[in-house]
């Protein structure tokens, strides 16, 4: 029951056994301690002041690198509406020119057909000439066999050059 209800020299000699290890852990292990402590609060506070620089730096290069991205995009798209606008001027300059060509194409086709329709007219108006010629000739050689015959067309055609 001592320990329940404690008598005056065990609290007596427990205060004193207190007493004598705090003033030893006050003279030298506090000091250490506290020291110590002191050390490790001043590391974490640098470590939480290091990582906060770090993510601002973090931020502040994801920032950079969305603007840069952001213009990388704004070039590349410049870039092919560039290219857009080169590749439809080729393609009209290209179709110009090619209008142009067929046009002169399909003018000396023209030309060519008109010339060889005049040759081939011309040709035509020979033969037709002289095949009418060569009846001609073969009908005055007939007419004119008969000597009454041709007296009746020299008649006949001097009546006609009266009448006009």
């Amino acid at each position: 029951m001592e320990l329940v209800t404690p008598e005056i020299g065990l609290v007596f000699w427990t205060t004193i056994s207190f007493l004598i290890l705090f003033f030893l852990l006050a003279k030298f292990a506090w000091r250490p301690i506290m020291g110590a402590i002191d050390v490790r609060e001043r590391s974490i506070e640098d470590a939480l002041l290091k990582a906060e620089a770090a993510k601002e730096e973090m931020a502040r290069l994801t920032n950079e690198n969305e603007a840069l991205l952001k213009q990388a995009r704004a070039e590349r798209d410049l870039i092919l509406k560039e290219a857009k606008q080169v590749k439809d001027q080729i393609i009209g300059e290209a179709k110009a020119a090619a209008q142009t060509e067929g046009n002169k194409i399909i003018e000396k086709a023209k030309i060519e057909i008109n010339s060889q329709k005049a040759i081939a007219m011309a040709d035509v108006k020979n033969q037709i000439a002289t095949l009418s010629v060569d009846i001609a000739e073969k009908i005055l050689r007939k007419q004119f066999e008969d000597k009454h015959k041709q007296d009746e067309l020299v008649a006949d055609l001097l009546k006609e050059v009266k009448l006009n």
